[in-house]
């Protein structure tokens, strides 16, 4: 049953959002890695017996991995596979939890071999390859904080007035997510989030890029020397003459379709049924948004590879 549940799974890519060649990358890259960690595991914690004597896994790596893929793309809950895999739930929870951080430290890849794991690679890559940078914030609903806890209100979105955490997302021009942040409580707005993982420093001492953003950015232009685009300013009274009004909405939808990019790219994310509303612990939706982040740049990368269109 479970090897017939496998073949399923890497057959069909509306399960997972990913094709058989990426998954068996996943699987050669991750697969040593979390043997290594699980040994270091057992081998930390005091023993009265040898390593390797007790039970053995029921459930091997390929089958943790597509768990969690699974669990990832369509939310799906634990009861669901464990049906699926004919484990025990607490197995599948333990295996959810050990692949998840895995997938999240790949960080998103570029090109085959080359991956981007902070933002600052992120802005170097930029300047080297002269392309231009989007970013935008981006809402996850979560659940709301239990009574009585002190920062419950910071998880609170101002705009959309739902208990949320914040990510900011940043694309190419072509649309391709290069960078998924951590998570912040839904109250942080998006310059506040910005300026805290040092973008202003690292656009200043860094090489020459240009980071279109919206209108929640503002402050950023000024302060990155012009490096941050944000939409054009109303600058003239109401009554201005009409070609004062024609030019600004030219310039503004200039601006707003070429930021439209970063757009599409939150949109694939979203699809992801574990980013659209996140009903698991708020501890773990960083590693979420960065391991489908990861996902979907590897998945566009093979997709983009000219050896694999033959």
């Amino acid at each position: 049953m479970v090897t017939v549940t496998r073949a399923a799974i890497v057959s069909s890519r509306r399960i997972t959002g990913l094709s058989a060649d990426v998954i068996a990358e996943h699987v050669a890259d991750l697969g040593l890695l979390w043997h290594e960690c699980h040994q270091a595991k057992l081998v930390s914690r005091p023993r009265q017996r040898a390593v390797g004597a007790g039970a053995k896994h029921r459930l091997v790596f390929v089958d943790r991995l597509l768990a969690t893929l699974v669990r990832l793309r369509h939310a799906a809950p634990h009861d669901v596979l464990v049906c699926w895999f004919e484990v025990a739930c607490s197995t599948i929870t333990r295996a959810v939890g050990e692949v998840r951080p895995l997938l999240a430290e790949r960080g998103c890849t570029v090109s085959p071999g080359v991956r981007l794991r902070t933002l600052a690679e992120v802005v170097d890559h930029l300047g080297a390859s002269g392309q231009t940078g989007i970013i935008d914030g981006t809402g996850i609903r979560v659940r709301r904080p239990a009574a009585g806890r002190k920062d419950r209100d910071v998880f609170i979105s101002g705009k959309n007035k739902q208990n949320a955490v914040r990510t900011m997302a940043l694309t190419d021009q072509n649309g391709r997510m290069l960078f998924c942040s951590p998570t912040r409580p839904g109250s942080c707005a998006d310059i506040t989030h910005a300026r805290q993982l040092d973008l202003v420093k690292l656009l200043v001492d860094g090489p020459a890029v240009e980071i279109l953003t919206d209108a929640g950015h503002q402050g950023l232009a000024a302060q990155t020397s012009g490096r941050v685009v944000t939409p054009p300013h109303r600058k003239f009274r109401k009554n201005a003459p009409d070609r004062y009004e024609e030019r600004h909405e030219r310039q503004r939808k200039a601006h707003s379709s070429r930021r439209i990019r970063v757009e599409h790219g939150i949109a694939r994310l979203k699809n992801r049924r574990a980013l659209a509303r996140h009903l698991g612990r708020r501890e773990h939706i960083s590693d979420s948004v960065q391991a489908v982040a990861g996902l979907l740049s590897q998945q566009q990368a093979a997709d983009l590879d000219p050896r694999r269109q033959r």
